[in-house]
């Protein structure tokens, strides 16, 4: 069989190592934005190119006349590529751009949750431009407002009142520089609680979920600093959280069980491919922050790092419609995954510099990000540069591991050492516990 993989970071190195597990014979082919010595590595063949040229893409998967394509990242789904392969006859694991809006327009995705009624909805607005902001900000309160971007921001489109914003003056110029910029924005109002992540494989009638994950956004110990694509990640060897009830998980899969039904719905096509759903869990119970269209990166690299059902023949069943018919396991493991950043990332990240990952001792569960290699050592291009993963039988013991691995890649970097570790973890259960029992 021979599949294509389209993207470059780490999310798309640890969907090629699935491949690469496989019993199934698998061809693997890719095409990267930049030369990525961890999934080329495993290529038959590959090209580098841009991921949001679309014709590029369709050509080079006619040409190696691959059986199945998986998209990674957003920007691609964006632009229709899913519906484009489709065309070509080829498989694809990855929304159409018309069912993409679910990710790529936050008003899109909230309107939907208000039309069709589903749990988890908040107050919202969508603006296309400064009329009425200031009256709605203020109806939220000084400190219960969160501002985001209408489309595609890496995850660093987001804005929240007392950690970002101080003032209604500064939330007013945020949302004047983003439509300054062209963007659409909504407002809505702030929850208190703890995000997590739960994603699901999609045939278009079935919704079967993964292990419950929790992402760190923030760059700096302690979540302090700005918003990232991601430090990090954790979920614990019962695939849930430590501080999530059964209930909630239930009711994070109902939700998404409801979106896709609803999505749908109104856009008249089926849904193949991976439904995100971005939860907090607050004292009213649980809520919708966002969906995305794909896997989450970091959370990919936790779930499918303890994968242990063929991801081929899951991939099959997706696009066969036959999940509800294909059990689903998960080694019952805990993980820990670590991100080293360059340094001054997000906004001033130091660029080009080299990394040296010579020393990790378990590269099978190394997934390199945002790198290139140039003349046999690898460049840190200024994103997320490369991730460890630890697994174990317990949150401790593999927060060491990931610990003590991350430690280990040398270079012009940092990396978020309290991800995993039991004290930032007991101050997590410890504010849900407080919230619930309205303290």
């Amino acid at each position: 069989m021979k599949v294509l993989v389209i993207g470059s970071g780490a999310r798309e190195h640890a969907i090629a190592r699935a491949l690469h597990r496989s019993p199934s014979e698998v061809a693997l082919y890719a095409y990267v934005q930049s030369h990525h010595p961890g999934i080329i590595s495993l290529a038959t063949a590959y090209q580098v190119g841009d991921m949001i040229c679309v014709p590029d893409i369709v050509a080079a998967a006619m040409r190696w006349q691959v059986d199945l394509a998986i998209i990674g990242p957003e920007a691609p789904l964006a632009q229709g590529l899913a519906d484009a392969l489709w065309q070509a006859a080829i498989p694809v694991i990855g929304p159409t751009k018309t069912l993409a809006r679910i990710e790529t327009s936050k008003a899109f995705a909230r309107g939907l949750l208000q039309k069709y009624a589903i749990p988890g909805a908040v107050r919202f607005q969508t603006f296309h431009d400064m009329r009425g902001v200031e009256e709605f900000l203020q109806d939220l309160g000084k400190e219960g407002f969160v501002i985001k971007a209408d489309g595609l921001m890496g995850g660093k489109g987001v804005k929240v009142a007392g950690d970002h914003l101080h003032s209604f003056t500064e939330a007013w110029h945020y949302c004047q520089q983003l439509y300054d910029e062209g963007h659409a924005f909504i407002i809505e109002e702030k929850l208190i609680g703890q995000e997590f992540s739960l994603m699901g494989f999609c045939d278009g009638h079935t919704l079967t979920p993964m292990p419950v994950v929790q992402d760190h956004k923030r760059a700096f110990v302690d979540d302090r600093g700005p918003n990232t694509g991601g430090m990090g990640s954790y979920t614990d060897a019962n695939h849930s959280l430590p501080f999530l009830t059964a209930h909630d998980v239930a009711q994070a899969q109902k939700i998404n069980e409801l979106t896709i039904a609803a999505l749908q719905q109104e856009c008249g096509e089926k849904y193949i491919g991976i439904l995100y759903g971005s939860f907090i869990a607050t004292r009213h119970g649980v809520a919708v922050i966002e969906f995305n269209a794909r896997f989450g990166d970091p959370e990919a690299l936790n779930v499918l790092s303890i994968l242990e059902t063929d991801f081929v023949v899951i991939c099959a069943a997706m696009i066969e419609g036959n999940l509800a018919i294909t059990p689903v396991e998960f080694s019952s493991l805990a993980t820990v995954c670590k991100y080293v950043v360059p340094e001054g990332y997000p906004d001033n990240s130091v660029k080009n510099s080299v990394i040296d990952v010579a020393a990790v001792q378990d590269k099978s569960h190394l997934y390199l990000a945002a790198v290139s290699e140039v003349a046999g050592k690898i460049q840190a291009l200024g994103s997320r540069a490369a991730a460890v993963v630890g697994i174990a039988s317990t949150l401790v013991e593999a927060e060491v591991l990931a610990e003590e691995e991350v430690r280990r890649i040398k270079g012009q970097v940092f990396h978020r050492a309290d991800i995993g570790t039991a004290a930032l973890i007991q101050r997590r259960i410890a504010q849900i516990q407080n919230l619930r029992a309205g303290v």
